[in-house]
């Protein structure tokens, strides 16, 4: 069942219940009401025909020590036919219960009288057939006679009026039931609009359609909630973009890596062949095994390389203070017996926060990236010195440069701009891609200016340590 359903049904069931218990006690209280007039009405009436009979007793003649029944049916008689069209009976009963006079029409039973002490006043609301009445007694002293008058008014009018209330209340209370349905179904379904909106959002989300957004018609909570649902499709949806750009990228790699192990391979399986297969002189021999040799060590370096990526990837590191100094000497030995370049070192004392190892890779990389990006005896300068944002290395070649378009790029895994020159030099294009972890790592990362034909200046920050 619907929300806007259930609104509806729960609000048409506490407005039928809050009317017709509004209604029944509304009806109730003006019938209470006016038969409580009537009964003060019935007794003021039987008080006045008390002190009428007790008057015209008065008036017997004196020869008469006790009242005698025959004037007592007369003083009645005359009571009734003076006060005809009041709609009242009457009826006297003398002290053994013995009626004297009665109205015709009068049914009332006796048993009021039991109740009826000299001096009070009783009542009672009697139902005879399909008529009401109020039944009073009094008593009557008369000529030393002690009666009891009994008086009966109808108020079926009441009771009718009663019945109409209810009846016209009833049809009152439907009218305005159908009248609310139709206003709740539209207040329900407004409130419950934006319900609605969120759960289309939903259904075109699931069926994949993440930049969906769902309108926002209102201010109050069910709006800040339509907020919260559009900025968590939001963080979904760039979430999702970034795990397919994660599969895309990690099948690139996968097929760079399939593409750079064939062509090694094939060359290696192919001159390992002709060394099987075949009777060759001395120098050719030498070539076939040099080109396996140099095709296995790129191999060799490919492997080490991808194993420090994914090493790099799920470490962390452990940084600690490390002397500026220590991480120059280092290259400097490093590079020494490497006489195929012109190598100079500059840098201003200081410490930095880093993990001593991984920096030291970061820095061969890119000097390994510089020499192979130049030309034999081309000068490569790495510089460190100090700014206000951290300690800043740099490593500067005069090589072949790369183009700007490409710049974003040459950190991806086996991407290189001159695929011929780097392989040739025993390239796979992972020296960049495992900087850029590493440096990850430290918070940093690297900072790239290059022009073709000028070379290429590649650098990054790292924090100073305190002293």
């Amino acid at each position: 069942m619907k929300f806007s359903t259930k609104l509806l049904l729960c609000t048409m069931m506490l407005m039928a219940a809050v009317l017709g218990l509004s209604g029944f006690y509304f009806v109730n209280y003006v019938f209470e009401s006016s038969l409580e007039r009537e009964i003060q009405q019935a007794l003021d009436e039987s008080s006045i025909l008390r002190f009428a009979f007790e008057t015209a007793a008065l008036n017997v003649p004196v020869k008469y020590d006790v009242l005698p029944d025959g004037s007592v049916f007369q003083i009645a008689s005359n009571m009734e036919t003076g006060s005809q069209g009041a709609g009242r009976l009457l009826r006297i009963t003398d002290e053994d219960g013995n009626v004297l006079y009665a109205s015709e029409g009068f049914e009332a039973d006796g048993r009021l009288l039991g109740q009826t002490e000299e001096g009070r006043k009783t009542y009672r609301v009697i139902e005879t057939g399909k008529d009401f009445f109020i039944h009073t007694s009094s008593t009557v002293n008369a000529l030393d006679r002690l009666l009891y008058l009994e008086t009966l008014k109808d108020v079926s009018e009441v009771f009718r009026e009663r019945g109409l209330g209810f009846s016209v209340y009833r049809q009152l209370t439907i009218l305005m039931l159908l009248l609310g349905t139709v206003i709740m179904h539209f207040i329900s379904s407004w409130l419950t609009r934006p319900v609605r909106l969120l759960t289309r959002a939903t259904k075109r989300m699931a069926a994949g359609d993440y930049s969906y957004r769902a309108r926002k018609v209102s201010r109050d909570e069910l709006g800040a909630l339509t907020g919260d649902f559009n900025r968590m499709a939001a963080a979904l949806e760039e979430n999702i973009e970034r795990l397919e750009e994660e599969i895309q990228a990690r099948e690139d790699f996968v097929g760079a890596f399939a593409h750079e192990l064939k062509t090694p391979l094939t060359s290696i399986i192919g001159y390992a062949d002709m060394l099987r297969s075949r009777k060759l002189d001395e120098e050719k021999s030498f070539l076939s095994a040099n080109y396996i040799y140099t095709e296995g060590k790129r191999l060799e370096a490919m492997s080490i390389r991808l194993l420090d990526i994914i090493v790099t990837r799920r470490g962390k590191a452990e940084l600690a203070a490390v002397p500026v100094k220590a991480l120059f000497g280092y290259l400097k030995d490093m590079f020494a017996v490497r006489e195929d370049m012109e190598y100079q070192f500059t840098y201003e004392e200081g410490t930095v926060q880093a993990e001593a190892g991984l920096i030291e890779t970061v820095l061969v990389n890119l000097l390994d990236n510089a020499c192979k990006a130049s030309e034999p005896g081309s000068r490569i300068e790495v510089e460190g010195r100090k700014t206000e944002e951290g300690y800043r290395f740099t490593v500067r070649d005069y090589g072949i440069g790369i183009p700007e378009k490409e710049q974003a790029r040459i950190t991806q895994a086996f991407y290189m701009v001159d695929k011929s020159r780097s392989r040739s030099r025993n390239g796979a294009g992972l020296g960049l891609a495992l900087c850029t972890e590493i440096l990850a790592l430290h918070a940093s990362r690297l900072e790239i200016e290059s022009a073709p034909g000028e070379g290429s200046r590649i650098g990054f920050l790292l924090p100073e340590a305190a002293e």
